[in-house]
């Protein structure tokens, strides 16, 4: 990537270990209001994998999630400590830029939620906010955006049954169909991580397949941090695994390591679904 969320006051020497963690947390807290929602959590997260953050319900893992492109801050009651740093850069000093984070750190939610708009707007709706305030021009090139919406739909396997139907509303199409096209519209941007809130929650088990083989496709290109309850699904479509437990985190470890030998008691508890 050529732009980073902000504005570097030095270069640094950096390991290979640095390099490549594409995410990494220190000594991060967070509060909502009074209640402290995450307890010191140290997290690393490496390029071009997906890693999965499992736990029970409340436990801070969609906190976590949200904590690294800073949506948690809309609201005015949120306190965060420590550090988050996204390809190198502590994304919480004071002169990070938010629309390169957001355009660097993309998020798809729980619930598919495509804008009321054709299948083709919805594909270069961030393309066109990001090109417009980047050139100062409030439209480009009709082919170019062609060419984009093609390759955007080809990579989340969407192109061959919808070439012929872009100007139908999103909103009419099915649930699978609008969770793929929420990822679409977040790739012409060209973001490095994708975080994922519990995308396949929503869907029946068929979608939930088709996207689990789209985040395989995607898997290398982008770094992919999902959030899910699905204990089978962590260990299908992740290379590693987080696992949280009152705010903090207990254990992170290889996906196969975690699943047959976690180092935890409370670990081998919850994947054995003991409490959650």
């Amino acid at each position: 990537m050529t732009d980073s969320p902000m504005t570097p006051g030095g270069e640094t020497r950096r390991s290979n270990s640095d390099v490549e963690m594409a995410i990494r947390t220190r000594e991060l807290n967070l509060w909502y209001g009074d209640f402290q929602a995450l307890y010191d959590v140290d997290f690393d997260v490496r390029r071009g994998q997906i890693t999965a953050l499992i736990g029970p319900s409340g436990c801070g893992k969609s906190t976590l999630l949200r904590s690294i492109n800073r949506i948690n801050e809309r609201l005015g009651y949120v306190r965060t400590e420590g550090t988050i740093e996204v390809l190198g850069k502590n994304i919480l000093d004071e002169n990070v830029s938010m629309p390169q984070l957001r355009k660097e750190v993309g998020m798809v939610f729980q619930r598919p939620n495509p804008f009321p708009l054709s299948i083709r707007d919805n594909v270069l709706f961030g393309y066109r906010l990001h090109e417009a305030k980047a050139t100062r021009r409030s439209s480009v090139n009709r082919r170019q955006e062609d060419e984009i919406v093609e390759q955007a739909l080809r990579e989340v396997l969407m192109w061959d049954e919808f070439k012929d139907k872009l100007d139908a509303n999103s909103i009419e199409l099915s649930l699978e169909a609008q969770q793929k096209l929420c990822i679409a519209r977040l790739l012409p941007i060209k973001p490095a991580v994708l975080l994922m809130d519990e995308p396949c929650s929503a869907l029946d088990p068929e979608a939930t397949a088709a996207v689990e083989e789209l985040l395989f496709r995607l898997r290398g290109d982008y770094t992919i941090l999902i959030v899910t309850h699905n204990m089978a699904q962590a260990r299908r479509v992740s290379d590693e695994s987080a696992f949280m437990l009152m705010g903090k985190m207990v254990e992170h470890s290889r996906t196969d390591e975690m699943f047959v030998t976690p180092k935890f008691k409370e670990t081998a508890n919850y994947i054995e679904g003991r409490y959650g």
